[in-house]
């Protein structure tokens, strides 16, 4: 998700610069079904209604379907799914064209996050407000008798430089002396790094686990002494550095994406020893963290990666230095659900597994890259700001110079948002879904399909249920008690959901079978079926 820093950058983000955006535009059925090469923008494209604005940061992340865009005035824009109500328009109308937050009008809005269905805004003056989905607490706004805030709430903050987003969780930076840290939201891998994942039983007679919500946004203590200056968040992990220059890491430990040599989750901060005594970080480093992997640049600004690389071959249990983008200056990274884009010098970078068009490669060009590649269409221009999303990207290019470049560059227009029928809100959340073939067939796969989609407790995951196209990506199998996980896969997928349900019971180490959404998140034969290899 989008890497935070607030030293950096300050010039280029006041100045602003051109929105360009490439992936798929069918936010409902994105991690749904495959989407159609109409629906997909294959290379970078202007959004209509953001040409000549200027936009100095962008925001999603990589189980996003939304994406947040703010210009030089502070205004906050929002569009894509929003189901949830996490556009913080006041409804659950889908936007498929950028549209203004009204409500944070009256505020100057200078930072963002997007997580699975909620977002978090940080204003000039250093409040935090937020919206969407808060069923698990992840809008910091002290309660969750609200499940769904369509309009901004106050997030129980102050002094706040920055936040982020994980999958159902929020971190936010602070100021304040002793709590430069605080998280709230899910707490089901250690994700909130205050010791526990706070599980109980839902009935004493049963065996259903759940994850007790965290509305009210808490410092993390074990950090207390340090002050924190740079975050960034997986779907169900945290990445920090400190002033120093250290990283730390936390929450969901599968695939190695702590970067601790092993699988086991970790409920507080642990601090990645590759980077210590002479690799420190230096004060303009760039950290990211995607689904399974994360990342940051260290000394003489080589970028190291951690986690699920690719699809196939071994997982990166430690920090590794990636050599193809040795001698490059990163400005900017983030990771989407299994992509990257990074603005470099004058160039913009992208790989990684695709198949809507994310990597912005063009109509000719390779759908994924197992390594760093130019988007040539792009060469020549100087990023501000990159965010990746779960099938999209967006990059801010600075227009000097490059209006001719911008003239070649396609448009797109989008539909009104009179003309997305809104989603109606009856009741349990199923009818905020899109209906799927799964769904239909409900009564044949009842036994291989535990999800069955009648209480709000499983519309958590309902919309990715089958998109773990990582089968253990986002921490959705049984993993999650802070055992130690063996490289042998944490075994049995019992198919816990993010929410600690049961989602997809298919037997051991199965991933779903290639169903519509997971072969739209990651392509035909994605995933690695089983066990992940050892180390």
């Amino acid at each position: 998700m989008e890497p935070v820093d607030e030293e950096k950058k300050v010039e280029e983000e006041v100045k602003g610069g051109e929105l360009l955006f490439c992936g798929t535009t069918a936010w409902d059925a994105m991690g749904r079904r495959r989407t159609t090469l109409e629906e997909n923008l294959v290379s970078p494209t202007r959004l209509r209604p953001l040409m000549g604005v200027d936009i100095r940061f962008v925001a999603s992340g990589c189980v996003s379907c939304h994406c947040v865009a703010l210009d030089v005035e502070g205004r906050c824009y929002t569009w894509g799914r929003n189901e949830k109500g996490q556009l913080g328009h006041g409804d659950k109308v889908q936007r498929d064209r950028p549209t203004i937050v009204s409500e944070l009008s009256k505020y100057k809005v200078v930072r963002a996050g997007a997580g699975r269905s909620h977002s978090v805004v940080v204003t000039e003056d250093g409040l935090s407000l937020a919206f969407g989905w808060n069923k698990h607490g992840q809008l910091g706004s002290g309660s969750v008798k609200n499940e769904v805030e369509l309009s901004p709430v106050r997030c129980l903050v102050s002094e706040v430089k920055t936040a982020v987003c994980g999958g159902d969780f929020t971190v936010w930076l602070t100021s304040i002396e002793g709590s430069s840290i605080l998280t709230a939201g899910l707490p089901q891998y250690g994700q909130l790094g205050h010791g526990s994942n706070n599980e109980y039983n839902t009935k004493d007679s049963s065996v259903k686990l759940a994850y007790e919500a965290q509305p009210r946004p808490r410092a993390i203590a074990s950090l207390s002494e340090k002050t924190i200056v740079k975050v960034a968040c997986g779907t169900n992990h945290t990445v920090a550095v400190d002033k120093n220059g250290h990283v730390y890491t936390w929450g969901f430990g599968g695939y190695g994406r702590l970067g601790h040599r092993e699988q086991k989750d970790e409920w507080t901060p642990r601090c990645v020893d590759v980077f210590t005594r002479h690799n420190v970080l230096p004060p303009d480093a760039v950290v990211s963290a995607g689904s399974a992997n994360s990342a940051c640049t260290a000394g003489g600004g080589q970028l190291y990666m951690w986690g699920k690389i690719k699809n196939s071959g071994d997982d990166w249990m430690y920090p590794k230095p990636l050599m193809d983008l040795s001698g490059w200056h990163l400005r900017c990274m983030d990771s989407g659900n299994m992509h990257h884009f990074v603005g470099a010098d004058s160039s913009c970078i992208s790989w990684g597994h695709a198949q809507s068009g994310e990597l912005g490669y063009g109509p000719n060009g390779q759908k994924s890259s197992a390594i760093p590649k130019k988007v040539d269409i792009l060469e020549g221009m100087h990023v501000i700001s990159v965010a990746c999303g779960f099938a999209h990207s967006l990059v801010v290019v600075d227009r000097t110079n490059i209006a001719d470049q911008l003239e070649q560059l396609e448009v797109h227009d989008g539909k009104a948002a009179n003309e997305v029928v809104e989603v109606p809100d009856s009741g349990p959340a199923v009818a905020e879904k899109t209906p799927k073939k799964s769904s239909v067939k409900k009564s044949q796969n009842s036994k291989k399909r535990k999800n069955v989609e009648s209480s709000s407790e499983d519309e958590e995951d309902s919309e990715y249920d089958t998109d773990d196209s990582d089968e253990m990506l986002n921490g959705q199998a049984e993993h999650g008690r802070g055992a130690k996980s063996s490289g042998k896969g944490r075994g049995k997928n019992t198919g816990k959901s993010a929410s600690g349900r049961k989602s997809n019971g298919r037997g051991r180490g199965r991933p779903p079978s290639q169903t519509k959404s997971s072969q739209s998140a990651e392509g035909k034969g994605s995933g690695r079926r089983g066990r992940p290899k050892k180390s």
